[in-house]
């Protein structure tokens, strides 16, 4: 017997969830459904109510599909002189990273629709009993591991921001720093919203109570976010991008969101090169792949649409675009926010792929609910024109770009995704092409240490041998070094079925877990 199929996601929490609806005969996204409500709980620092995100799904039988439920600018713009709109950073141990919280940063969430809408065209399980174990983890609370002691450390000024976010997170051995390893961290006012969300539905967050408190909230502390935009949020349905690479097709989280367009993108050009020979750990597939990511990046700026925002697919895609990079590679001289995802794929062959995403949040817990709201309007990545220029009324673009995996032999199926801001897209890129060009074993290609190029400066995970390092460093004067692996460079939870058998990996950068039940 096969199983009843196998999960991958961001904590033993989030994963348990899934588990238990497998067991009780729920499907994959009865499953995914159960798992994201107990993320918020598990993982809050990478999920939340106040967030948003996507889904990639197969149902057995009948076509992909792709539901979009992230976050959506606001109708009106508040006066910029009065915003609640400040910096902080947060600190990685080996960098610093500036970000922006308070109500001007907050976005209309789309989370709890996407997941109740999904629910209610897939899953076959009542929606109270897929949320019983996040309300059960937040009443009981979870015991915090050195990964997350460092992740709220990371971000201890949001976190800490007011006395409603401290009432949660702050640690209780040693006030004023964050939740330590060992400690309990309990949600009980979140547990109770949960129960009241699984029993009332998703117009209490958009049209009731919680839509209310959120636009007083907004209006007192100076945001954009009102109710009207919380009651016209609709979640949108989109066909999966989809191509062909190395005999297997690849379906990804289309436009608007960017992520899956580049990544196609990245394919797109390397299809065309000679890849015969290769290593995986070779200097100079290294040096391949951080020019196509150099590529990728002029590419991408050099699509972007009109409002300087969103990408033209026709433009990125154009064979002609793609040639030109190609050849440019070619020629070349070879010497010279917080983010998660859930993968599951269940024995009736249905498969669900969904990351979502908080930002870091923005400080603010909504009074009488236990959710922290997004800050993705202090992104940068996510405004690239600069604050305050967002268009009214717009679904944001994002780089997480859940993917399903079509693969030649065996029907097989692989689900994955990513968190890493900038980096899901490089993440993605070096786990499939581990899979498909160097045919590793699923761990080994989400393990396998990895690289990373933007802006002129080439990253470097631990893990890759000496000489590699040092011809890399050679070639890119521009580098950073890392001390082994790193969660700057993403976390691929990954699903797969070959056909035969489950198979899972939990990113160990991000402390994934993978279960086959």
């Amino acid at each position: 017997m096969k199983g009843r199929g196998v999960v991958a996601a961001g904590h033993p929490g989030t994963a348990e969830a899934a588990v238990a609806v497998l067991q009780a005969g729920g499907n994959a996204f009865d499953a995914v459904v159960a798992a994201q409500f107990a993320g918020c709980v598990a993982e809050p620092v990478l999920a939340s109510l106040g967030g948003g995100g996507f889904m990639v799904g197969y149902r057995a039988g009948g076509p992909s599909m792709a539901y979009d439920f992230f976050v959506q600018t606001p109708r009106g713009r508040a006066p910029v002189e009065d915003l609640d709109f400040r910096p902080v950073h947060a600190d990685f141990g080996t960098q610093q990273q500036a970000f922006h919280i308070g109500y001007g940063t907050v976005a209309t969430p789309g989370l709890v629709k996407g997941l109740f809408e999904i629910h209610a065209d897939l899953c076959t399980m009542p929606i109270a009993e897929l949320m019983q174990p996040a309300i059960e983890l937040a009443r009981t609370g979870t015991t915090m591991n050195r990964f997350q002691e460092y992740m709220f450390g990371v971000v201890a000024p949001i976190v800490l921001h007011t006395p409603e976010a401290r009432a949660i997170f702050e640690s209780r051995e040693q006030p004023g720093k964050t939740l330590r390893a060992g400690e309990r961290l309990r949600m009980e006012v979140l547990a109770d919203t949960l129960d009241a969300l699984a029993h009332e539905g998703a117009d209490l967050f958009y049209r009731g109570e919680i839509a209310s408190a959120i636009d007083m909230a907004s209006r007192a502390h100076h945001g954009h976010i009102r109710r009207a935009d919380l009651e016209g949020y609709r979640v949108e349905r989109r066909r999966p991008l989809q191509h062909g690479f190395g005999g297997a097709v690849l379906h990804i989280t289309p436009p608007p969101s960017s992520g899956g367009l580049l990544i196609t993108f990245a394919l797109a050009v390397l299809e065309g090169l000679e890849l015969a020979g290769m290593q995986p750990d070779s200097a100079d597939w290294l040096d391949l792949l951080a020019q196509v990511m150099r590529a990728t990046e002029g590419a991408r700026f050099e699509s972007l649409a009109a409002d300087g925002c969103h990408l033209e697919p026709q433009r990125l895609l154009d064979p002609r675009l793609v040639a030109r990079y190609r050849r440019e590679i070619e020629s070349r001289s070879a010497a010279p926010h917080g983010t998660t995802h859930i993968s599951v794929i269940d024995a009736a062959g249905n498969v669900a792929a969904l990351s979502v995403s908080n930002g870091e949040g923005c400080g603010h817990v909504v009074p009488g609910s236990g959710i922290m709201l997004n800050n993705m309007l202090g992104e940068s990545d996510l405004n690239p024109r600069g604050f305050h220029r967002w268009a009214p009324n717009e679904r944001l673009t994002s780089m997480m770009a859940p993917a399903l995996l079509f693969l030649p032999e065996r029907r097989g199926v692989v689900a994955t995704g990513s968190g890493g801001s900038n980096r899901i897209r490089s993440a993605i890129l070096q786990v499939l092409l581990n899979l498909l060009v160097f045919r590793q074993p699923l761990e080994d290609a989400v393990a396998a240490p990895r690289i990373h190029y933007d802006s002129g400066l080439l990253s470097i995970e631990g893990g890759f041998a000496q000489a590699t390092v040092a011809e890399l460093a050679a070639r890119y004067p521009e580098h950073r070094v890392w001390d082994g692996l790193n969660l700057f460079f993403g976390g691929a939870h990954t699903a797969a079925f070959d056909g035969r058998a489950f198979a899972g990996a939990g990113d160990p950068r991000r402390e994934g877990v993978a279960v086959v039940v």
